[in-house]
């Protein structure tokens, strides 16, 4: 066999397969920021046991939320608070949803890329971005 096919066929034997992933955000007070996430963004809570962490979850979107409370406040992070953007099939409903159960989020905006989108902002200050095509273009 030639030797370039062997190194591609090693390599290909080598490469790790990666798994759904997750966000992953530093909170001050975990037992809040689960809260929010459930009962304000209807995620269901996992890892309630744990003392320093919970996992998010909703239609396959992950969240793990880390306690860590002497670390810089997310509200204080300027843009650096921006940490995740989702696709969905009907921003207006999620905006209506969100703020429904008291989200601040922006009011659902066409752009000039062409995505209808909102943003929300967590209680901890930390920034999402919801969004959909525009039915504009």
């Amino acid at each position: 066999m030639p030797r370039a096919r062997q190194s591609t066929e090693r390599e290909a034997r080598m490469l790790s397969k990666m798994a759904p992933w997750a966000f992953v955000l530093a909170v001050p007070d975990i037992n809040r920021s689960s809260r929010y996430f459930h009962e304000v963004l209807g995620f269901n809570i996992s890892w309630e046991d744990a003392t320093d962490w919970r996992l998010a979850e909703r239609d396959g979107v992950r969240i793990m939320l880390g306690q860590c409370p002497a670390d810089m406040h997310p509200s204080a992070l300027g843009s650096h608070n921006w940490f995740g953007y989702l696709d969905v099939d009907d921003v207006d409903g999620l905006h209506a949803e969100f703020t429904g159960r008291g989200a601040v989020c922006s009011a659902p905006k066409d752009t000039h890329y062409g995505m209808r989108e909102i943003v929300v902002t967590t209680a901890d200050g930390h920034r999402l971005v919801c969004g959909q095509p525009s039915k504009r273009n």
